[in-house]
């Protein structure tokens, strides 16, 4: 469980991904930024919203989004990684985006119970030099977030900061 102030765990890799479809389905509403970046992200699969804030300064960017990832299991959620992404703290690969544009991240979650083999159905269903660029996509993602010491900060939520 994330706890105020505290660093965020690496995400599993498959995190990345689900960030980048995200952004392609158009499920990601920027609604201020910067100097903090205020977003709503509608998850894949059911009528859900995440409110997520993000505020850079340097190496550190304090975060806050309410999606189970981040608060239960105090990882870096992939609403937090895709305004990231839009912000242009992370890398980004637009054809990965629309590919995974359609992709119901929450049914395959709850199907296989396992980022692994979710993530091994996705990449599956794509086209080699897609599937290529898609992991390409995610290690870069996780080795720039590597780099970088995110801050669980609820304050955010509350328009503090």
């Amino acid at each position: 469980m994330a706890s105020p102030g505290s660093r965020l765990r690496r995400p599993p890799l498959v995190k990345a991904l689900e960030a980048a479809g995200a952004i392609g389905g158009g499920r990601v509403e920027v609604l201020s930024g910067p100097p903090v970046y205020r977003a709503v992200v509608r998850s894949s699969g059911r009528p859900l919203e995440y409110t997520v804030a993000v505020a850079p300064s340097g190496r550190t960017v304090r975060a806050y989004s309410d999606d189970n990832g981040t608060l239960h299991r105090g990882y870096v959620g992939y609403p937090i990684i895709a305004v990231m992404m839009l912000a242009g703290l992370l890398p980004r690969d637009e054809g990965v985006e629309k590919a995974l544009a359609g992709v119901n991240w929450y049914e395959l979650n709850r199907k296989h119970r396992n980022y692994s083999k979710a993530l091994e159905e996705v990449l599956t269903g794509l086209p080699p030099g897609l599937r290529t660029r898609a992991m390409t996509l995610a290690r870069r993602v996780l080795e720039a977030l590597d780099k970088l010491e995110v801050i669980y900060d609820p304050a955010l939520a509350r328009g503090e900061g």
